[in-house]
């Protein structure tokens, strides 16, 4: 047989499997994984848990598991789906992350943009400008004035380099044009123990971290940091930074799913009609409510419009981190 066409025929058997493999996927008994760049327990790690649950009946009932392999700022797990299999049964949950990593690490090996297929944007986490309970500063404008006559003195706590509460200081910082204090915490839960305690002054931090210490008074609240006030009863009154004056302000900690390049388009395809399913079911959006998230409701739930939006944000954000200087390396 000539040698060009038992490579054309080797090549046809590989097509034919990919399409017979997406045209079956999920395989039965054989599970999905959902590597999660961070440690058990936190933010990131309980929503890819109840999305989990949340895809199981929607991709015929297959077993969704979680694998934790957290480190470097979220760099460790996102390498490890870079270089999985591009079947399908590797996927990615991370967050704001994967907009900022590419300008806070001069060296990755990866390429967000590239090395993924972007399959959706799962929710929106809104953050909260929160202080140390004896603070003298009554409101935001009482507080954006404290911060300008004390500067340099403002000691602004955060959960480590990379971390949501570290980037939204950056911006905060950034639009008051006004540099504080970082200290950085290996955790959000140091840091607000520090912050009720009056070591810090400030912290901008997930509602999902926060929300407990401002229910119970431990910490004072100023503002959120999303475009309208939120609906929730504990937050509802609590004005946003754009009300404050910072008209263009908008940080939210949204978490997309992604899968290593080139995995076959109709398993991306099943994939994402998955999740079309999951961020409408209603105990999806109970638990996601449960932990302050709002689930996504908007085109970013698609690929392509997924893939627009980080694009987006990895522009936004190196504006902030260069002129900060923040790099990790």
């Amino acid at each position: 047989m000539h040698t060009t066409f038992k490579l054309a025929l080797g090549a046809a058997a590989i097509l034919a499997a990919f399409g017979a493999s997406a045209q079956t996927f999920p395989a039965a008994g054989k599970n999905i994984t959902i590597v999660v760049p961070f440690s058990a327990g936190g933010p990131t790690d309980r929503v890819a848990r109840d999305l989990a649950e949340a895809l199981r009946k929607p991709l015929g009932g297959a077993t969704v598991v979680i694998d934790n392999a957290a480190g470097a700022g979220s760099t460790i797990g996102t390498t490890k789906v870079a270089r999985a299999q591009p079947d399908g049964y590797t996927l990615l949950l991370n967050h704001i992350g994967m907009s900022t990593i590419p300008t806070l690490y001069r060296k990755l090996p990866f390429n967000v943009l590239n090395d993924f297929e972007y399959l959706g944007i799962v929710n929106d986490v809104p953050m909260t400008i929160i202080s140390r309970p004896t603070l003298e500063a009554k409101n935001y404008k009482e507080l954006a004035a404290w911060i300008a006559q004390n500067k340099e003195k403002v000691n602004l706590g955060h959960s480590g380099l990379g971390s949501a509460g570290h980037l939204c200081g950056l911006m905060f910082q950034h639009a008051l044009q006004s540099a504080m204090t970082p200290v950085a915490y290996k955790g959000a839960a140091p840091a607000i123990t520090d912050l009720i305690g009056g070591q810090i002054d400030l912290m901008c931090d997930q509602t999902t971290n926060t929300s407990t210490q401002i229910e119970a008074k431990k910490v004072k609240v100023y503002a959120v940091t999303t475009k309208e006030r939120l609906k929730t009863p504990l937050l509802k009154d609590v004005p946003t930074l754009r009300e404050g004056g910072l008209k263009d302000f908008n940080v939210t900690v949204w978490h997309g799913l992604y899968a290593p390049k080139g995995t076959p388009a109709e398993v991306l395809k099943r994939i994402n009609e998955a999740l079309q399913v999951a961020v409408k079911d209603p105990e999806f959006i109970k638990k996601q409510e449960g932990l302050g998230a709002v689930v996504v409701s908007d085109k970013r739930v698609l690929p392509a419009e997924h893939k627009k939006f980080v694009h987006a944000e990895i522009d936004k954000w190196s504006v902030v981190i260069k002129a900060a200087g923040a790099y990790a390396d």
